[in-house]
């Protein structure tokens, strides 16, 4: 694939500033506007957004303005995340199925192609399938009628912790709308082979994130995913492999560059997105 048909999506965090997830506080420094015009200098073609952060965006200059500074700024492609409890049962049900509605109707009225949603972290039970499948598809059903998909990320401290689990429950939900949300990271952490991604049909490949941490994990799982990763290329996890297996299964949709790290995160907003553009952008091969 020529790199001139790669588009890159800026993903929250890469361009939020020093914040984290789950920090004290998850609103980017940065107005969105100014996140947007850096990202678009910079060569990107999408935003990620978060709910925190767009609500307090909205309350200031309201969802119909936000997409006018997407449109203006070239960011057709836009994602939202994070939905979390869907497929529990009791109170944590009933506050997730609340903020579903609240996260769907967000990203119908700026247009997002995509809502992230987590599995159980750092549950290692093992997941119910039929359960997440069920409640899997219900999510999707919500969003379709919204025109967005709904992508459930594979990630090592949690009950869908490999691609067979992940796969598992999208293939058993089958809707067109549903699928997987793959990071070089998670799957490199979780022990996978960029191998086994062959395994999974294109069509359930709804989302991809790129991004490079140290050979060695760094503290635990939780604080090397969000306080060491590394720009593509200067680390160890070979994202130009992890991009070449996805493209061999048929994925053609826009990338993410999801850069979480205690460093960068520190950085001039503009710097931030020049350099994570420009590193992901060299993992790709030319023909």
């Amino acid at each position: 694939m020529s790199k001139q048909n790669i588009e890159l999506l800026a993903s929250y965090f890469t361009l939020a500033g020093d914040v984290y997830p789950f920090g004290p506080t998850e609103i980017s420094p940065f107005t969105l506007q100014q996140r947007a015009e850096a990202a678009a200098k910079a060569g990107f073609k999408g935003l990620g957004l978060i709910h925190q952060d767009l609500l307090a965006t909205a309350d200031k200059i309201g969802y119909p303005t936000i997409k006018k500074i997407m449109q203006d700024n070239g960011m057709k492609h836009l994602e939202l995340e994070f939905l979390v409890d869907w497929y529990l049962d009791g109170d944590r049900r009933k506050a997730s199925d609340k903020f579903r509605e609240e996260i769907l109707d967000a990203a119908e009225a700026i247009g997002c192609r995509s809502v992230k949603i987590a599995p159980g972290l750092h549950d290692t039970t093992p997941a119910d399938i039929p359960r997440m499948a069920e409640a899997f598809a219900g999510v999707c059903a919500d969003a379709a009628k919204r025109g967005v998909n709904i992508v459930i990320e594979i990630m090592p401290f949690s009950n869908v912790a490999t691609i067979d689990t992940g796969l598992a429950i999208v293939q058993s939900a089958d809707q067109p709308n549903g699928g997987l949300l793959l990071d070089t990271w998670h799957i490199a952490r979780g022990g996978m082979d960029y191998s086994e991604i062959a395994k999974i049909p294109s069509h359930f490949i709804k989302s991809i994130e790129l991004d490079d941490a140290a050979a060695e994990i760094e503290g635990s799982l939780w604080e090397d995913t969000i306080y060491n990763r590394k720009l593509c290329g200067e680390g160890a996890l070979n994202p130009a492999a992890f991009i070449k297996a996805v493209q061999d299964v048929g994925y053609k949709g826009p990338y993410g560059v999801e850069i979480l790290s205690k460093t960068y995160r520190k950085l001039p907003l503009e710097e931030m997105a020049r350099r994570s553009f420009e590193t992901t952008m060299a993992q790709f091969q030319a023909d």
